[in-house]
């Protein structure tokens, strides 16, 4: 029984991944556009309920930790990670806008607010999603299964095809560990440009 049942959710996990590969590019694309935008001093702001949440602090982790190689530091945030200020504002404004207050508190236009949920109908971060549009953030969600009114919300999401949650989170650390490795490659070729361009302007003084 006990086997039947693993071997139905590496089922589902290889068929919710076949169908995921044709959401690598948009992944990678995030990664390279989050390198350029926290280089030039915007944030990125997660958040995420549950599970999602523990997802959610693993990306800030890496961006500002590190993923593979030693780099610089990077502005990430996750919003539920701040526990004072989630069940101040659960108490006095609702759970509804535990993460949408902290969006307008923390966010500028230019900033990007990434939300994960398995069911992309969570209202905290359907507030959260709305706020950031109003303050001029891009918003990306990784979700469930589409149609969802997460996704909807958002300005791009990654919507994961699949029977459980479970399966849902599982190909939600692959997008978080996809992102980083697109995020370090664009910071890597950040770092090489003004050293080509130092290399070609000495290059150029050195024929004076």
């Amino acid at each position: 029984m006990i086997q039947d049942l693993n071997g139905r959710h590496c089922d589902d996990l290889a068929t919710a991944l076949a169908s995921y590969r044709r959401s690598a590019p948009r992944v990678h694309r995030w990664g390279g556009d989050l390198a350029r935008r926290l280089a030039a001093g915007a944030r990125l702001l997660v958040a995420g309920n549950g599970g999602s949440a523990a997802q959610a602090q693993h990306l800030t982790a890496e961006l500002v930790g590190r993923y593979r190689d030693d780099r610089a530091p990077y502005s990430a945030l996750a919003l539920h990670a701040d526990t004072s200020s989630t069940t101040a504002i659960a108490n006095d404004y609702g759970v509804q806008e535990v993460f949408a207050r902290q969006t307008r508190a923390h966010g500028r236009a230019g900033d990007v607010l990434m939300l994960l949920s398995t069911s992309g109908a969570s209202a905290n971060l359907l507030s959260a999603a709305d706020a950031a549009r109003r303050t001029g953030m891009t918003v990306w969600a990784l979700t469930g299964p589409a149609p969802n009114p997460l996704e909807a919300a958002c300005d791009e999401a990654v919507c994961v095809s699949a029977p459980s949650a479970a399966t849902v989170q599982e190909l939600h650390l692959v997008a978080v560990h996809m992102l980083c490795e697109a995020f370090d490659a664009a910071c890597e070729a950040q770092d090489r440009a003004p050293r080509r361009r130092a290399g070609r302007a000495a290059v150029g003084e050195g024929a004076l």
